[in-house]
C-alpha cells in the first residue's frame, strides 16, 4: 500500500484538491487536536472509520493531555504507522522490527527539522505548568506553531509509509 499525498476532498458542495497535509491543518485549525487532525486524514485507508479515529487519538494532543509529553503530531503519526505496519500476531516479529524501523526513521526526521517531539521542546512552553499553559494561550503559541509540527509530521508519515 502506497500513501498518495493528494486527494479530491468535498469542502461545501466543492470538490478541491487538497494535500494530505492540507487537509490535517484544516481539522486543526477546526479544533481538533494535534494528534486527531493527523491520524483522522490516514483513517479510511485502513478501513477506519474517521470518528472513531478522532476518539482514539484526542488523548494523545497536546502532549498526552498536557503532560508535558510527546508531540500529539508526533503521536499521531505513530498510531498511523502502525496501521500500516503493526502486527496482529504475536509471533509476527518481522512487523513488529518494521513498524519499530520506520517509527525510529520517523522520529529522527521530526528531531532533525524541529529539534524535538516533545511539545514542551517544540513550543518553548511545558503545558503542564499552568502558568506556561496560560501564557500559550495569552500569546496564541499552539495557533500558530503547532499548524507547522501537524503538517511535517502528515509529510513524513506519506514519504515514509
Amino acid at each position: 500500500m502506497v500513501l498518495g499525498s493528494t486527494y479530491v476532498i468535498t469542502v461545501n458542495g466543492r470538490l478541491l484538491d487538497m494535500t494530505r497535509a492540507d487537509e490535517a491543518v484544516a481539522l486543526f485549525q477546526q479544533g481538533y487536536s494535534c494528534s486527531q487532525a493527523v491520524l483522522a486524514v490516514f483513517a479510511k485507508d485502513f478501513g477506519l472509520d474517521r470518528n472513531i479515529a478522532f476518539r482514539i487519538s484526542q488523548g494523545f494532543g497536546a502532549g498526552i493531555a498536557y503532560n508535558d509529553d510527546v508531540c500529539g503530531a508526533v503521536s499521531g503519526a505513530i498510531m498511523v504507522i502502525g496501521l500500516r505496519y503493526g502486527r496482529t500476531k504475536v509471533d509476527d516479529i518481522a512487523s513488529k522490527e518494521k513498524t519499530y524501523a520506520v517509527v525510529s526513521e520517523f522520529l529522527r526526521e521530526f528531531k532533525k527539522r524541529n529539534n524535538s517531539v516533545t511539545c514542551t521542546g517544540l513550543l518553548g512552553y511545558n503545558l503542564s505548568d499552568p502558568s506556561q499553559f496560560a501564557e500559550v494561550k495569552k500569546k496564541n503559541v499552539v495557533r500558530s506553531r503547532c499548524p507547522i509540527f501537524v503538517r511535517e509530521a502528515v509529510e513524513l508519515v506519506v514519504k515514509l509509509v
